[in-house]
């Protein structure tokens, strides 16, 4: 894919591969906002509590920008589409208890696993390969409201709504596969998502990334491409995140949030003043929570061996 051009300079600490990446869900974000904008004008989100918020309305040059996962959403997109792709008979048994392993641990730890996330993207991408785009999006659709529609946190759906209601653009920023962050984003009323773009030749997926998977720095590089795109001032935008691996996404903007933060967030957000927000009923609770069954012995497995494992390091 070729440099898009309008990048704005950059920390020192972006590898090619986070720029590649970060340019791609950039690129691919405003191409599928630009689409569902009129859907998106007469669209209704789901009613959320009122929280108070800053955002000024008619501020044009501000938006915000939030992770989902245990941000927008508890637990990992991926892992859920991975359950709802299984029940579709796309991969086996196997297959899931990986999957399953990979979200226990997730709720356990509290905390982005690098190489569980990794290990969950590459099995995302020998699943997908030789299906159409197309496909998936339809199937996505489903998936959402059967695993994620009930995952979402009323608290950050509130400040999300808060933004728009004051004129701004919100975009989610995740490593989840962008189209399955571009599904999210419709269906809670939010203007577009930055999501891990896989490649696709003629609408099928090849079972390769564009660039890397949009994580940690390559999340800047993509919030930084967009504004640089859409006219943002970065000073006058928002961004919330739960992990410490979003510092550098939290650090581009003038108002960075830490909600449901992990033990470094909320240590680093704690020495520079940050804004924090915590919606989980209990710490500890939110830590020790199990998935909610998938209807199938791999994912009681998946969880015991999680929790096994959790035992035995403590």
């Amino acid at each position: 894919m070729a440099a898009l051009g309008w990048l704005t300079p950059r920390r020192r600490s972006a590898t090619a591969r986070s720029v590649l990446a970060g340019e791609a869900a950039a690129e691919a974000a405003r191409k599928t906002s630009a689409e569902d904008e009129s859907a998106l004008l007469t669209g209704a989100p789901d009613q959320a509590p009122d929280e108070p918020a800053f955002p000024v309305a008619g501020d044009d040059r501000a938006a915000a920008f939030f992770d989902l996962d245990n941000t927008v959403m508890q637990g990992a997109a991926i892992f859920h589409f991975g359950r709802g792709l299984y029940k579709r008979k796309f991969f086996e048994r196997r297959e899931l208890t990986r999957f399953a392993w990979q979200q226990a641990w997730f709720r356990l730890a509290g905390v982005e696993d690098p190489e569980h996330m990794q290990d969950a993207r590459d099995s995302a991408l020998s699943i997908v390969k030789g299906h159409r785009v197309s496909e998936l999006m339809s199937i996505g659709e489903e998936i959402y409201d059967e695993y994620m529609a009930d995952r979402i946190w009323p608290g950050t759906r509130a400040l999300a709504q808060a933004h728009l209601d004051a004129g701004q653009r919100v975009w989610l920023v995740t490593a989840a596969p962008v189209e399955t962050a571009t599904i999210i984003a419709r269906r809670l009323g939010l203007t577009g998502a930055l999501g891990t773009v896989a490649e696709s030749v003629d609408g099928v997926y090849t079972g390769r990334l564009v660039g890397e998977p949009l994580h940690g720095p390559a999340k800047a590089e993509a919030v930084r491409a967009l504004a640089a795109a859409e006219g943002l001032d970065l000073e006058r935008c928002a961004a919330y995140s739960d992990s410490h691996n979003d510092i550098p996404m939290l650090s581009l903007v003038g108002h960075p949030y830490a909600i449901n933060p992990d033990t470094k967030l909320r240590k680093h957000a704690r020495s520079l003043d940050w804004r924090l927000r915590d919606y989980r009923t209990g710490r500890k609770a939110a830590k020790v929570g199990i998935p909610a069954a998938a209807g199938v012995g791999a994912l009681a497995g998946g969880t015991a061996a999680a929790l096994a494992l959790h035992r035995r390091r403590r």
